[in-house]
């Protein structure tokens, strides 16, 4: 029978220190709206189609968890896979991908890295941050290259900077 009081003396504790925490009861966090996401992914898909590339391009929220993806009719069948994959690598590492490769193959960051789940150190994804804050990642695959995948993101990037600095 003294088990009640052991399990009361660990609420009035609980009850105690939640109260101390009333602050961090509940969190506010800023994110991309599904328009401007979307516009991302399209001004991404434009930059390629000019450079005369098919690709795929992805959006993913702050959560890792895709928003947009739009895939070209002629992108490769693993396009599609790997934009999300670059999109969700550069937010979780928060790092453009193309550095987090570099790092990889220069030996500072440990190879095992790339073979996490749903991880793509490959060049083309590039973290959405505005003010400090993480928005999420945007990932871009099917050009004959990393570099020229990139290079969509970043148009991506550009296209919706004035909506996301705050």
């Amino acid at each position: 029978m003294r088990y009640p009081a052991i399990i009361a003396a660990a609420l009035l504790a609980l009850g105690s220190s939640a109260a101390m925490a009333d602050n961090d009861a509940v969190v506010t966090y800023k994110s991309l709206s599904p328009e401007v996401a979307l516009e991302a992914a399209q001004a991404a898909l434009k930059q390629c189609r000019d450079n005369g590339f098919q690709v795929a391009v992805a959006v993913v929220d702050r959560f890792g968890q895709p928003q947009v993806m739009l895939r070209d009719r002629y992108a490769g069948l693993p396009a599609a896979e790997t934009a999300t994959s670059k999109a969700y690598t550069a937010l979780s590492f928060r790092a453009a991908t193309s550095d987090l490769e570099k790092s990889i193959r220069s030996g500072q960051m440990a190879s095992g890295l790339a073979l996490l789940p749903h991880v793509a150190m490959l060049a083309g994804g590039l973290v959405i941050e505005a003010g400090g804050t993480l928005l999420g990642g945007i990932g871009v695959s099917g050009a004959p290259g990393g570099d020229k995948d990139e290079v969509c993101a970043k148009a991506g990037l550009d296209a919706i900077r004035d909506r996301i600095d705050f």
